[in-house]
C-alpha cells in the first residue's frame, strides 16, 4: 500500500515509514529462518548458563566478567530475560563463576552454540610490564526442564546448606542471608542460588537448576552409551576450545568449529553473536544430514 502511494506521489514521511517497515520485515524473516534451524529437542526451552574461570588466575576471572557482560547484552538484544542466580567473585578481581537463568523462546537453542572453552589473548591490564596473557573460561548451558519431565530426587540424597550471599558489590545479586547451596550426594552435583531475599524462593530455584543438571547428566550418559554401542568416536575438539578472542597483537575473534572470523571485536563483545550461532546451526544441520 505504501509502495503504491509512493509510486504515485513522492512523500518523504511515507518513504521513511516504508523503509522502517521493510527493515522490520527483514529482521522477522531472519529470525524465522534461524528458528527453523534449531533442531534439538529442547532448543525452545529456557536455558541455565554457567561460566567458570579456567587457567589464568585473576586474568581468567576478569575474562568471565567480560563474557558475562557480552552475554547479558546479547540476551537483551534477543529479547530474552536474564537473572543471575549465583555468583562467586574472584579473589582480586572479576568473577570465578556465575550462573544465569535465561528466559525466552529458543534460549537454550542459542546458548547451546556457546558451550565449550573460550580463549582470550590480550595485553593484561593487571600486568605492570604490559605482557601478553592467555586466559580461559568455560561456558556450560543446559535446558530448563519442563514440569512434564519427572526427575526423582530423594530428600535423603540432598545436603542443604544456607549461607550469606556475596555479590560483586551488589551489582548482580541481592545481599541476603538466605542463600542456598544444595549438594546431590549420588552425583556430586552442587547448585546454589542467592538471587532472592527469600530462602524458600532460593531453594525452589536451586532445586529447579538441580533437576536440570541431573537431567542433562542422564541424557549425556545415555548418549555416551549409545556411542559405545554404535562404535562412534567423539570429536577431538568437542567440549574443549570452541572460540578464540585475540585482542593483541591483532584483533580477531574466530570460531574454531565453523572457521567464522570477525574483526569487529568491540561489536562482538557488545553482544553481536548471531553470526556465530547461525554458522554453528548450519554446520550442525549439514553434519546431521550427512549421517
Amino acid at each position: 500500500m505504501l509502495f503504491q502511494l509512493l509510486s504515485e506521489e513522492s512523500d518523504e514521511k511515507l518513504e521513511k515509514e516504508l523503509i522502517f517497515n521493510i527493515n522490520n520485515l527483514q529482521k522477522e524473516i531472519l529470525k524465522l529462518e534461524m528458528n527453523l534451524m534449531f533442531s534439538g529437542p529442547y532448543d525452545r526451552n529456557n536455558a541455565i548458563v554457567t561460566i567458570h574461570s579456567g587457567a589464568g588466575g585473576t586474568e581468567a576471572c576478569d575474562w568471565v566478567q567480560m563474557l558475562l557482560r557480552m552475554y547479558l547484552m546479547w540476551i537483551e538484544k534477543k529479547g530474552f530475560k536474564a537473572s543471575v542466580t549465583d555468583i562467586l567473585p574472584g579473589e582480586e578481581a572479576g568473577i570465578k563463576s556465575v550462573t544465569v537463568e535465561v528466559e525466552g523462546e529458543y534460549a537454550y537453542g542459542n546458548f547451546r552454540a556457546e558451550k565449550g572453552v573460550h580463549r582470550l589473548v590480550r595485553i593484561s591490564p593487571f600486568d605492570a610490564n604490559k605482557r601478553r596473557h592467555t586466559s580461559f573460561a568455560s561456558v556450560e548451558a543446559i535446558p530448563e526442564i519442563e514440569d512434564e519431565i519427572k526427575i526423582e530426587i530423594k530428600p535423603d540424597d540432598l545436603k542443604i546448606d544456607t549461607y550469606r550471599a556475596s555479590g560483586a558489590g551488589g551489582q548482580y545479586v541481592n545481599k541476603t542471608e538466605s542463600a542456598i547451596r544444595i549438594t546431590h550426594i549420588p552425583t556430586g552435583i552442587v547448585v546454589a542460588c542467592q538471587k532472592e531475599r527469600s530462602q524458600i524462593k532460593n531453594r525452589e530455584t536451586a532445586m529447579k537448576i538441580l533437576k536440570a543438571k541431573i537431567f542433562a547428566l542422564t541424557e549425556m550418559q545415555k548418549k555416551e552409551e549409545l556411542n559405545k554401542i554404535a562404535g562412534e568416536k567423539k570429536s577431538i575438539g568437542w567440549g574443549n576450545q570452541i572460540r578464540s578472542y585475540v585482542f593483541h597483537p591483532y584483533k580477531m575473534i574466530k570460531d574454531l568449529r565453523t572457521d567464522v572470523e570477525r574483526y569487529d571485536v568491540d561489536k562482538v563483545m557488545d553482544g553481536d553473536l548471531d553470526l556465530f550461532v547461525e554458522a554453528f546451526l548450519k554446520m550442525e544441520l549439514k553434519n546431521n544430514a550427512g549421517t
